[in-house]
């Protein structure tokens, strides 16, 4: 009798015989007489010939390198690997080699706009248009270009413009205060600046004229700020120093959009760390890369193939609206929102879905959390006909909202749970096209991606938990931190515990069968009495019942070995938190898991303290109720809701 799990959802043939991922299998065997019987052979290949697999990345979609590259890879100690020297490229010229004029190559909403659409010819007029203003700026190849502006075409626009003259892109969402976007910016001193007016989200307009002063202000090295009048067509923006309007901007004479060909190993864009506990890390990736991540995990993880629809609900503070451009790079139309998933119901985003006529919907874990709690049934409400596959990242998937999705949104659907990061901008787990999907777990290990589960003593684990490491390197990982000498806090944040070899911050389980379940943060872990639990754990059960609308959970290690492990709740509106509530979560906890699972106490707070970037703040909490000052734990200013770590230092108080 096979041990194998039920699988919620199985690829068809049809289904596997069309998608990418096998055309590239049968391409290595005509090309390279290379044949696999499974996915994990091929996986297997690809990390233990590291070389041969990026080669063949780089033939199989064509690269158009200006000057070709001498070897793929040159030094393959981590940190400090160096790919495809020799090789000049352009990120920006491999997306509009995509450019048709049989579907979009946008399509965008937000709260106060109505679906539109944006062609590859008026894509590229604009980015054109962008280009010839910032070289008339005299921004060159190697400055920076930044961002302070929404989910928005207008930003897409800026990254392809900036990356198309070789300046190097950064981006902050207008929901950060002044502070949090100068402590990142002004890290990488920017030339240009591209600013909003303002937004509306949730139904609320904001108007961010007086941030954009305030940040212009701040960053001496500014020459020129591009204001987009978004939350107010008829702005006065004319008074913002160094301003100049998105439109005047646009109406710079051009002879057509160019491409600045770059060494692969120029920088692309700087994505910034939560900064939680201090300046935000300014992780700096390069273009070639980039490109050869998302070309491979797009095609073949996402199998997003051309004139689909990839969407994914992000702002431009976010990793994924990075990730959402690369969609463009296979051909697929990138799917823009701005604006609350709550405004005006939960059912926004799934109703977008059925008028965009959405392919492929990615989100955060949580977002199919509250809708699992608020048990909303999009599959009956909408036409999710066209819906393919839906993405999840952010936070471990619970295998309650597995059966979630496949009862209530749509039975015939690829759950792509993954996990990744900042750190790569892509995932090193996630989906695949030939695979099963199994309750609360992912499906593989990305092609290139050689990742394990240590233990402490740096031996491989299958079928138990241990920390997420990758042992060889990937083209997309950081080439350093910006302002980092000597790659002391690159190597600091990586390669302490195992030298050479990359610690990702992770609890993993590798099954015997290939698949994968991210257990939380090792660095928040709750070690119960020599005992590491890990935070997912305790959130699924929580997840259970439904008048607790979110949670955070840290175990204290305390003088005389003691060990005290609050979990602090937010209730649903309406709800409070009582006796009865309390006894069915310890039940459900002790049920489904181990006593040890069990807090000590279960405290209601107002709410629940996350960074902009929409991480809890496990580690910072735990911190600053073993007595460590708040300006030491955490950094307000890269918060959504600083105010509520008020509680944990009053609650601090009562901790001895």
């Amino acid at each position: 009798m096979s041990d194998l799990p039920t699988p919620l959802w199985a690829p068809s043939d049809t289904f596997k015989n069309q998608s990418r991922l096998t055309h590239y299998m049968n391409w290595l065997a005509e090309q390279r007489g290379l044949e696999f019987e499974a996915y994990a052979d091929l996986w297997a290949w690809s990390v233990n010939q590291v070389e041969d697999f990026w080669a063949s990345i780089w033939e199989y979609f064509d690269v158009m390198a200006h000057s070709p590259y001498d070897s793929v890879l040159s030094h393959p100690e981590m940190p400090g690997a160096r790919w495809f020297e020799g090789s000049t490229l352009n990120y920006a010229e491999h997306v509009f080699r995509q450019a048709n004029e049989t579907h979009p190559a946008l399509i965008f909403q937000s709260e106060t706009q109505p679906l539109t659409e944006v062609s590859w010819a008026e894509l590229r007029a604009q980015t054109a248009a962008m280009a010839a203003f910032l070289k008339a700026q005299g921004v060159e190849k190697g400055d920076r270009v930044v961002a302070f502006l929404p989910n928005v075409p207008a930003a897409t626009v800026g990254f392809l413009a900036a990356c198309s003259i070789g300046a190097i892109w950064s981006s902050c969402s207008p929901d950060f205060g002044a502070s949090s976007v100068v402590d990142r910016f002004q890290q990488i001193e920017p030339k240009v600046l591209l600013a909003v007016d303002g937004y509306q989200y949730n139904g609320k307009p904001y108007d961010k004229r007086a941030v954009v002063r305030q940040i212009t202000e701040e960053l001496p090295s500014l020459e020129k700020v591009i204001v987009l009048p978004y939350l107010d067509k008829e702005a006065d923006t004319a008074d913002l120093p160094k301003s100049i309007g998105w439109e005047e901007a646009l109406r710079t004479p051009h002879d057509g959009l160019g491409f600045t060909p770059v060494p692969f190993d120029h920088p692309i864009w700087v994505l910034y760390s939560s900064g939680t506990t201090g300046i935000p890390k300014a992780i700096t990736h390069s273009q070639g890369g980039v490109l050869l991540e998302h070309l491979k995990y797009l095609a073949f993880h996402n199998d997003v193939h051309p004139g689909e629809r990839f969407f994914w609900y992000s702002t431009t503070g976010w990793m994924m609206w990075n990730f959402v451009q690369a969609s463009l790079l296979v051909g697929g139309t990138a799917v823009l929102f701005d604006g609350s998933p709550n405004q005006p119901d939960m059912n926004v985003l799934w109703e977008f879905t059925e008028k965009a006529q959405i392919h492929h919907f990615g989100t955060s874990a949580p977002y199919l959390v509250a809708c699992m709690k608020r048990e909303l049934s999009p599959g009956r409400q909408f036409d999710l006909s066209h819906l393919r596959s839906i993405g999840s990242t952010g936070a471990p998937l619970p295998p309650e909202a597995f059966d979630y999705a496949y009862q209530h949104i749509k039975e015939d659907l690829w759950l792509c749970s993954m996990s990744g990061g900042t750190d790569v901008c892509t995932a090193f787990v996630g989906g695949c096209p030939l695979e099963p999907v199994y309750l609360g777990e992912i499906q593989c290990r990305g092609l290139g991606c050689a990742l394990y589960a240590f233990d402490d003593h740096g031996q491989p684990l299958v079928d138990e938990v241990g920390e997420m490491v990758i042992t060889k390197p990937m083209p997309s990982m950081p080439i350093y931190f910006w302002g980092d000498e000597n790659m002391q806090r690159y190597r600091s944040s990586y390669f302490e515990m195992f030298p050479g070899i990359w610690r990702h911050g992770d609890w993993v389980k590798v099954t015997s069968r290939n698949t994968l379940v991210i257990l939380g943060r090792s660095d928040a872990t709750l070690n119960r009495h020599g005992i590491r639990i890990g935070t997912a754990e305790i959130y699924r059960a929580v997840n259970k019942i439904k008048a607790i609308k979110d949670s955070l959970i840290v175990n204290l290690e305390l003088s005389g070995g003691r060990h005290y492990m609050p979990l602090f709740v937010l209730m649903n509106e309406g709800e409070a938190l009582t006796d009865e509530i309390k006894s069915a979560l310890r039940r459900t906890l002790r049920e489904d898991y181990t006593p040890r699972h069990v807090p000590d106490d279960i405290i209601e707070v107002q709410d629940i303290p996350y960074t902009i970037s929409g991480k809890k703040l496990e580690a910072p909490v735990k911190k600053i109720l073993l007595g460590h000052p708040i300006e030491k734990a955490a950094n307000p200013d890269a918060m959504r809701n600083p105010e509520t770590l008020d509680f944990f230092v009053d609650f601090a108080k009562r901790v001895k």
